[in-house]
């Protein structure tokens, strides 16, 4: 991809979104069920889409509501649903059309008076309200595209256990969606806002997760230190947490950037020209990372607050390097753990991941991308710990019970702290002692483009349509289409070697199939594992 001219720079007039324009189009534009761009679809992250082209309206979110609802009932969930949402422009409308349906249907909703909720802190509530309960247990919504441009919205449903839903209650939901919306929506309960509204019941998230904090930090390290702590909620819905943080621990740390603005202006451009709140990105961080020389450690999340973007003096560290070094640092620094206790990874994380668990003595499970995979595992704690090579990861508390079981942005970010507290080493200084400890990686990831048909045919590759025996001069040692860490589908291709792999899954959203790729032989065995990499794409695609 080539490097916008706008890469870093604060973003121009030009690229803001028309808030009233978005809104308009929410309620204004009606889907066509016949146009398969503008049905209900969800992915590893729920239901996106932008107002402005049809895929995101209230009427995809007065049909998904409906299904949850109808979910709900036929599962046996009658517990309270508890909603969050981010700052997107179309979250609040988003918000108030799935209430009014939700209300309708008898569902008790409990939201934040007042505040945006992030995701982990819905996560955190659920598991909280339905650790004692086998019957009328609680699950949750959270309306947010994550950490995508600021026309875009989302809808993501998180099911009793805490977590993402899995493919067979998002596949349910989303055929019932689209049947809703194929019948006009003559099956949507609804009642007026105002009733809705009426009908909501008040709930502190905010509160709970904060006071129990030092049940999986520590805290104190952090105070007694006085490690300083820069934090950029890059205008989203972890404010009102650190704000509740800073006034209760008394933590040396400053909020850099407290404006909250739906077309995010006060953002730097990213790497492809577009506003995007990814805190895992140099240039979405580039007003942090302006002010990395006044603090020990610095923090950004996105929007909904279920990733984490980890700055020291060295600059942004990659999601990869902070994932092995939270490992490494955890499983030797959280003896209540149980002893058996894994480490999960997504099959285009890191091979670094696998070299660090092995150094700790712990099992590394290898999962399909998607972090619905970890769920089941930090739930009953045999998964210590579960990350994705896109900054997101959650992990026990100290004693080996839940915290959360959906991606957490703001524990990653005081670990960071508590490391640098406890250690007197940055997480970038340990890095640099791992690569020591482990061999130096070089990681990367690129697009190619594929027509929909090759896409098709790539996601249903078999290991024996790979011909190739050598990749990059090493030999082959792998060639996979299932996950090994659980024999899910992975949807695509990796293939590996003792010093190198690369992964090939298609795009659910544009014509290009991404490739990952990393070497233990530097940038150019990289290059070289890249070019292969597409040979071999080729070859099993047969022509396609």
């Amino acid at each position: 991809m080539t490097l916008s001219e706008l890469a870093g720079k604060p973003a121009p007039q030009s690229l803001l979104t028309n808030i009233p324009r978005l809104v308009a189009h929410y309620y204004e534009t009606r889907p066509d069920p016949r146009d398969p761009l503008q049905r209900v679809a969800f992915g590893t992250s729920g239901h996106r889409g932008t107002s402005l082209k049809g895929t995101f309206n209230e009427a995809h979110i007065q049909a998904v509501a409906q299904a949850v609802a109808e979910h709900r009932a036929s599962a046996g969930i009658t517990g309270p649903l508890y909603m969050g949402l981010d700052t997107h422009a179309l979250s609040e409308p988003a918000w108030m059309s799935a209430l009014e349906v939700l209300v309708a249907n008898g569902v008790r909703v409990r939201v934040q008076p007042g505040f945006f909720t992030a995701t982990p802190l819905i996560s955190h509530a659920i598991l909280e309200y339905n650790r004692a309960r086998k019957d009328g247990v609680a699950d949750g919504i959270v309306i947010t595209p994550s950490h995508n441009p600021p026309q875009d919205g989302g809808f993501k449903y998180n099911p009793p256990n805490g977590g993402p839903a899995d493919t067979d209650v998002t596949g349910a939901v989303q055929q019932r969606a689209n049947a809703i919306l194929e019948n006009e929506l003559r099956d949507v309960k609804r009642v007026t806002l105002e009733d809705a509204m009426n009908a909501l019941e008040p709930f502190d998230f905010i509160t709970p997760y904060v006071e129990q904090l030092p049940q999986v930090i520590d805290l104190d390290a952090i105070k007694q230190s006085g490690v300083k702590i820069g934090v950029d909620p890059l205008g989203g819905a972890s404010l009102p947490v650190w704000q509740a943080i800073q006034a209760k621990y008394g933590l040396n740390l400053t909020i850099v950037n407290e404006q909250v603005d739906p077309r995010f202006a006060f953002m730097s451009v990213d790497k492809d020209g577009k506003i995007r709140m990814d805190c895992s990105s140099p240039y979405a961080m580039a007003g942090l990372l302006h002010l990395k020389d006044n603090f020990d450690v610095s923090i950004g999340n996105d929007p909904d607050s279920d990733r984490h973007g980890i700055v020291t003096h060295s600059g942004l560290m990659n999601p990869n390097h902070y994932l092995a070094v939270m490992i490494d640092y955890l499983f030797q620094n959280r003896p209540g753990w149980h002893p058996d206790a894994a480490i999960g990874k997504t099959l285009v994380s890191s091979a670094l991941i696998d070299r660090v668990g092995a150094g700790v003595g712990r099992k590394v499970v290898e999962v399909p991308v998607g972090f619905k995979y970890f769920v089941s595992g930090l739930q009953d704690g045999s998964f210590g710990f579960g990350g994705e090579e896109s900054a997101g990861a959650s992990f026990l508390r100290m004693d080996g019970r839940a915290w959360s079981t959906d991606k957490d942005g703001l524990i990653p970010g005081l670990l960071a702290a508590e490391m640098t507290a406890r250690t007197g080493k940055t997480p970038s200084q340990r890095f640099k002692e791992l690569t020591e400890q482990y061999g130096a990686t070089a990681y990367s990831r690129q697009d190619a483009p594929a027509t929909p048909q090759q896409k098709k045919v790539l996601s249903h590759l078999s290991p024996e349509q790979v011909t190739a025996t050598t990749l990059a001069g090493d030999p082959i040692t792998a060639r996979l289409t299932r996950a090994p860490g659980n024999d899910q589908p992975i949807g695509g291709l990796k293939v590996t070697t003792e010093h190198a792999w690369f992964a090939a899954r298609p795009s659910g959203t544009e014509d290009v199939y991404k490739i990952y790729g990393e070497s233990f032989k530097g940038e150019e065995h990289l290059k070289q594992v890249f070019e292969e990499a597409r040979e071999v794409v080729s070859a099993a695609l047969g022509g396609q």
